[in-house]
């Protein structure tokens, strides 16, 4: 599309910063997330339920580690892994605009994502081995001793629930403090996969070669999860 002005030096074009994969990524994350809370409070027969929302957080987690070596420019991990001087310079708003730190994800946004990665993963872990002491086990609990079940029961039940709760949390503020204060619709960005940037930012890879390979990558990704899911039978 042309550029629309903004002033004598500076114009803006639509462009592509988060390619299909990574959009459904995110949305499917976010659907699985929600199905395996509610499922877990229901209890009962909607344990079921949770595993297998549990099951689908593990394929996506996979495939979101992979995705991030091969996807699209923004997707990837090279882009949003910040050095501790470009944080600080992005905190007192001294990020240099060859940087491009408001395309993907931000370097404090990048934190987030990173620790919100790093804690699903470790309570699909814990789900793997938990038991409830009622009805549901994990699929692997027969792999660890009752000691190590225990911890990891505990751990899925109390911190990992809350610490994800939290982040869940601040992410959501995040997102209505770009809406509300800095008029920057990040909800609509991961909708579209396009924000309006200056002229010269670097747009993602997402063509239909790209969107085949995430594909197989993610049939890939759930034979490995669910052979891991087999081990339990």
């Amino acid at each position: 599309m042309p550029a629309m002005p903004v002033d004598s030096t500076t114009s803006t074009t639509r462009v592509r910063v988060w390619d299909l994969p990574t959009r459904l990524f995110h949305w499917l994350l976010v659907i699985c997330i929600v199905g395996s809370v509610v499922s877990a409070k229901i209890g009962g027969n909607a344990m079921e339920w949770h595993l297998r929302f549990g099951l689908m957080v593990l394929i996506l987690l996979a495939f979101r580690l992979l995705w991030g070596f091969v996807g699209g420019r923004w997707s990837r991990f090279a882009s949003f892994v910040y050095a501790p001087g470009t944080l600080l310079r992005h905190l007192r708003g001294q990020g240099r605009r060859d940087e491009w730190l408001e395309v993907g994800h931000s370097p404090t946004g990048a934190l987030s994502v990173f620790a919100l990665l790093a804690l699903l993963g470790l309570q699909v872990a814990s789900g793997l081995v938990a038991d409830d002491e009622i009805s549901t086990t994990g699929p692997l609990i027969k792999f660890v001793s009752g000691a190590t079940s225990s911890l990891a029961t505990a751990w899925h039940k109390s911190w990992g629930q809350w610490l994800i709760y939290t982040l869940v949390a601040l992410h959501i503020a995040a997102i209505l403090f770009y809406l509300l204060v800095r008029r920057n619709n990040l909800v609509g960005a991961m909708l579209r996969g396009d924000k309006v940037l200056s002229d010269g930012a670097p747009a993602s890879r997402d063509t239909a070669l790209t969107r085949l390979l995430a594909l197989a990558l993610l049939l890939a990704c759930a034979g490995v999860a669910g052979w891991i899911w087999g081990l339990g039978a």
